[in-house]
């Protein structure tokens, strides 16, 4: 699982051989949430204050998680997301 950033304390990753529609996966404390990449929308449970974090996070990084998806869905290299918001 290639991690892509970590946010202030989150774990952003993606996963080699994941499913459609592209989507990320982020990991806080014991704690695991998969958020679609088009819609923002969140699976799993996760604290409220870091997903409201990591939901602005990716916002502003929407083109490079996409461009991050299709890369590692190509089994092709993948880059860092800076962790700023």
């Amino acid at each position: 699982m290639p991690t892509l950033s970590i946010v202030k304390g989150i774990k952003v990753y993606i996963n080699w051989d994941d499913h459609l529609p592209p989507h990320f996966h982020a990991m806080f404390a014991g704690h695991d949430v998969s958020i679609d990449i088009e819609t923002m929308e969140p699976r799993g449970d996760f604290p409220k204050r870091q997903l409201r974090i990591i939901l602005g996070w990716a916002e502003c990084h929407k083109d490079e998680l996409l461009d991050n998806w299709n890369l590692i869905a190509a089994k092709e290299m993948h880059y860092e997301i800076s962790p700023e918001l």
